[in-house]
């Protein structure tokens, strides 16, 4: 049976369509729909509920350096109260799963993705000598995106207002003690809030009295990461894909890119050396009929030259898009490309991503 959020009465309550995803129940879409909670999002603001994902304090001695024996990112150079972007590497190294890591001062604060979880919490445990983890099953996880994110938040959290992005502090928000970090899944400024799970209900539906909050589902959140270039676990990396084959260099500091010491660090540092034989771009097609995942891109002799990982509508530009790994030799900006839907080719083009500007508070 599927597991439920701290916030599962409310989605109901609100009209919640729900669905199961990783094991959890989770709201879809709300009455708005799917289009006007993205277009609100990006407008003025959106809660989604993310509690479904997996948070885990990490304590010990050297617990920043051991850590760092797991992933490619600089954990050990952190510093108290900023958050960083990494991921689990495989020997081979492909991505076992992406993560946020924050330095809370006395420990790690790390959140991973739901369909992860077990996996995730069990390679920690297994690799992590002396260190202690704990998963925090106690928490709630909530995030608000949008333009209007920070004067939603900071109404009731003032401190919210000086964190930029990627940092994070632990404050008072309605009089629970929550962790609030400033990032967020949908390119847009916002937070990720880790509340109490029996404080979670009543400090969402405060938060809900701000007349620019509108609730947010799955398909919106999916929608708005696509548009913001932003890749989905099991989509768009995997095991079996590099960080270099998915443009996550940008998350290697230098220091972890020459003396390697992670998993999969010959493969991964040979592909930043010689380029890696396939990219992830993004691809714009002509006309409305949008590139899903596993459609085929072709080259302009029919030949296969790729795949499509995820696609759909981007609401903000009003036309079809999609992600798909394609041979290095076609991964130009400006390479015309056809996409293989129902036996048809459609006309499509490799356009730099994120299709829609980040808009982080830097």
């Amino acid at each position: 049976m599927a597991q439920r959020t701290p916030l599962y009465d409310l989605h109901v309550e609100l009209g919640g369509k729900m669905v199961e995803f990783a094991g959890w129940e989770m709201p879809v879409s709300y009455p708005l729909g799917t289009m006007g909670e993205h277009n609100h999002c990006r407008e003025k603001a959106g809660l989604f509920d993310v509690s479904h994902m997996g948070q885990v304090e990490l304590r010990g001695d050297d617990v920043a350096k051991k850590l760092e024996a797991l992933v490619p990112s600089n954990i050990d150079g952190l510093p108290v109260g900023k958050a960083r972007y990494t991921f689990f590497t495989n020997p081979e190294g492909g991505i076992m799963d992406d993560l946020i890591v924050s330095n809370a001062g006395d420990h790690l604060f790390v959140v991973v993705n739901a369909s992860m979880r077990e996996q995730d919490i069990n390679h920690m445990r297994e690799n992590l000598p002396g260190v202690e983890l704990t998963e925090r099953t106690d928490l709630a996880l909530i995030a608000i995106q949008g333009p209007a994110a920070e004067a939603i938040v900071s109404a009731h959290c003032p401190a919210a207002a000086e964190l930029k992005f990627m940092e994070t502090i632990v404050a008072d928000l309605l009089g629970a003690e929550c962790r609030i970090s400033r990032l967020g899944y949908t390119g847009e400024d916002g937070y990720e809030i880790s509340i109490p799970a029996d404080k979670a209900d009543v400090i969402s539906r405060k938060l809900l009295e701000h007349p620019d909050l509108e609730l947010a589902g799955l398909g919106a959140r999916d929608s708005l990461r696509l548009e913001a270039g932003l890749c989905l676990y099991g989509n768009d990396i995997d095991n079996d894909t590099s960080p270099i084959e998915a443009q996550l260099l940008w998350a290697i500091q230098k220091r972890r890119r020459e003396e390697g010491g992670f998993p999969g660090a010959e493969r991964i540092q040979s592909e930043i050396a010689n380029g890696p034989s396939r990219k992830l771009v993004g691809i714009l097609p002509e006309g409305r009929a949008p590139a899903r995942r596993d459609v085929e891109v072709v080259d302009g002799d029919e030949n296969k030259i790729g795949i499509v990982t995820s696609g759909g509508f981007g609401p903000t530009i009003a036309r079809p898009i999609s992600f798909a790994y394609v041979d290095a030799d076609h991964a130009d900006i400006g390479t015309k490309v056809g996409l293989l839907i129902r036996g048809k080719i459609n006309p499509a083009e490799v356009v730099k991503l994120p299709f829609v500007k980040q808009n982080y508070k830097r």
